[in-house]
């Protein structure tokens, strides 16, 4: 049987113009400003007039530790609010914008999958409203204020040897991760060592993702740090004068963007800040927006629980005061197998002992939800043809002897249809009395709140901070920055820092190499393994198979 892509199925989806979907929203025109007919962003001035209106149910879509056999987060997300709206809810999804560097490189596309997708699909996969190039504007704006100022004489006293700002584009370039600039004479600036991020790394989509309006980004841009001068003190983008023009190119990347599901649902799709090298999460007035305009609010957060879920808890929970009512953690039968050692060619093959292997990851996740979030939640199992029965009953019977239910997702093939018995469990876990925590508290010196991430979320045995780290986090603590959340930069495909140890590993150390303030973001990011702010390109990327036709009609991009 021959199944359509994913980006045909969205292009045979017949859309809503976008005022409508709006209207469902209830989102008055006089807020809309339209991005042609399918798309949208919204005056931020909404949330003041909704202001006095009570918040709906937030619920967290996460998953277990990624695999190549994939889990499919983002298509849960999408399936469960559809989903919710056929049990007769009012509820809206938020979600991520996708980067071009994934979409490109190994991922592809980052809209959903199947008929659980939001569309226009190649609109949000490509340049989308142009968020990420004001972000990367505004970025490469400081980087060229900071080396102007250093030529124009260095006023400052900036140590050319301490500068911590990189440039940024949205792609995979690994060519750009460490260059020298500067070069070809006296008039064409100081020569120094140098770097690109991917925009997404950008702490500046950080602080786009974590503002509360138009002046609080303002003011966290005029906070960050781009380097420090010869006696070691921190040098701001408020020292260059930078931070007016950069909100000035950020004024309209602020708005969320209104789009749809494949069924015509609301979807707000707003920021895109990485999960293993950022915080992970949509930004906080999608989020906000969508919880005015809804009784329930579905939003998802990059990878595994022990990234993605940590960070939406511990820093963007903690610093937007929200209360999330549930989580949702995504898992597949041919994932939990591949954690148990099966190669990806066989995973279709049934293998009980290889699946039992591998459940602890799920099973260890979901205890974090439970016991360290204090949250309900439940298993959404994305279902596969393959799948037997007997592996289906296990997965269940293990779930259950945590107290957490088990709920089959089938909404890549059947859309909101396929996720009305996960809808159900949702909203009976809502109503559910929980008992929401954080992780560690603020007060804790960096290295014991690393430790904490370490020990209660990873379950590693040792943490080892290595001496950089170590002088670097005193430093920040001296000058005023040891009460920020910490944002762990870490592999996605395992608990701990290596990517090779699959399932739910014990005895291992998590080696930090140093740790970075960004003060406009408002958090200390903790380096630990290989992590690259910069991904590269893979052997055979996905832009070779993506192409347009004489009609602009694009093909590949899945």
């Amino acid at each position: 049987m021959a199944y359509m892509t994913d980006i045909e199925i969205a292009q045979a989806c017949r859309m809503r113009k976008i005022t409508e979907v709006a209207k469902d929203a209830g989102v008055d025109e006089k807020y809309l400003e339209q991005y042609g007919n399918y798309k949208a962003k919204i005056d931020p001035a909404i949330l003041k007039d909704l202001a006095d209106r009570p918040d709906g149910k937030l619920i967290l879509v996460t998953a277990i530790t990624p695999t190549p056999a994939g889990e499919g987060k983002t298509t849960t997300s999408v399936g469960l609010t559809d989903g919710l709206r056929r049990l007769g809810k009012n509820a809206i999804v938020a979600l991520r914008e996708p980067s071009l560097g994934p979409v490109f490189g190994v991922k592809g596309g980052a809209a959903g999958g199947g008929y659980a997708q939001v569309v226009p699909m190649e609109d949000i996969n490509l340049h989308f409203t142009g968020d990420f190039h004001a972000i990367g504007a505004a970025n490469n704006l400081l980087a060229a204020m900071l080396d102007n100022h250093m030529q124009q004489g260095n006023t400052l006293g900036i140590d050319p040897k301490a500068i911590t700002w990189k440039r940024a584009v949205d792609m995979n370039d690994r060519q750009l991760r460490h260059i020298v600039d500067g070069l070809g004479g006296k008039m064409q600036g100081v020569p120094r060592e140098d770097g690109f991020e991917i925009t997404v790394a950008s702490e500046i989509m950080a602080v786009l993702c974590l503002s509360s309006d138009l002046m609080d980004l303002k003011r966290r841009l005029a906070r960050i740090v781009v380097g420090y001068t010869y006696d070691g003190k921190p040098v701001t983008a408020h020292d260059l004068k930078a931070e007016g023009a950069m909100t000035a190119l950020l004024k309209d990347a602020i708005k969320p963007n209104l789009v749809q599901t494949l069924e015509g649902t609301p979807a707000f799709v707003h920021g895109g800040p990485f999960a293993n090298i950022a915080h992970g999460c949509n930004s906080v007035m999608a989020t906000r927006l969508a919880l005015k305009l809804s009784d329930y609010t579905v939003t998802e957060a990059g990878f595994a629980a022990d990234l993605g879920a940590e960070k939406f808890v511990d820093i963007k929970c903690r610093m937007a005061g929200l209360h999330p009512s549930a989580m949702v953690v995504v898992a597949t039968v041919r994932a939990l197998k591949y954690h148990g050692g099966v190669p990806k060619a066989d995973l279709g093959t049934e293998n009980l002992e290889a699946l039992e292997k591998g459940l602890p990851n799920l099973l260890q996740h979901v205890r974090n939800v439970k016991e360290v979030f204090g949250l309900p939640c439940v298993v959404a199992l994305n279902r596969f043809p393959t799948d037997t029965e007997a592996e289906l009953a296990l997965v269940e019977a293990k779930c259950k002897e945590l107290g957490v239910n088990v709920a089959l997702s089938e909404v890549w093939a059947k859309g909101g249809e396929g996720g009305m018995a996960l809808a159900e469990e949702v909203v009976r876990l809502c109503e559910q009395p929980n008992h929401f925590g954080f992780t560690y508290e603020l007060d804790q010196p960096i290295e014991e709140k690393i430790r904490t991430i370490a020990k209660r979320i990873y379950h590693a045995k040792h943490l080892l901070m290595l001496p950089a780290a170590k002088k670097k986090a005193a430093e920040l603590e001296k000058l005023g920055f040891g009460d920020l959340p910490i944002c762990m930069a870490k592999t996605q495909y395992s608990f701990s820092d290596d990517p090779t140890l699959l399932g739910a590993p014990e005895g291992f150390t998590v080696n930090v190499s140093n740790v970075k303030v960004c003060a406009g973001a408002g958090f200390i990011v903790a380096y630990t393994g290989d992590i690259m702010t910069m991904p590269g390109l893979p052997r055979v990327p996905a832009a070779e198979r993506i192409d347009v036709d004489e009609n602009g009609v694009i093909s590949g991009l899945f």
